[in-house]
């Protein structure tokens, strides 16, 4: 089923390159959306896609990051908008 989720990941996730990798794991995926830094130090996604393939990307970004530690993540799910056509890097 296709789904939406907002995440939030808290932690040591700037400056260990969290976005590029979080983004080559999503478009490996086959998940659509985005990724950016927030000024607070966290990093805020937006995945769409599969619901299973979704939280096996999450699962990924908070165990298996190379550099980072997320420390919490918070998620809001929701329905696709499809309004993406490929997952980036937000400024």
């Amino acid at each position: 089923m296709k789904s939406r989720a907002q995440v939030k990941f808290i932690g040591r996730v700037q400056g260990v390159f969290f976005r590029a990798n979080t983004m080559e794991k999503a478009r490996e995926s086959g998940l659509f959306g985005w990724v950016r830094n927030l000024r607070d130090g966290s990093v805020e996604a937006v995945f769409e896609g599969e619901e299973e393939i979704i939280k096996k990307v999450i699962k990924w970004c908070k165990t298996s990051q190379p550099h980072a530690r997320v420390d919490d993540i918070e998620i809001k799910w929701g329905e696709p908008t499809d309004e993406f056509t490929d997952f980036e890097i937000r400024h």
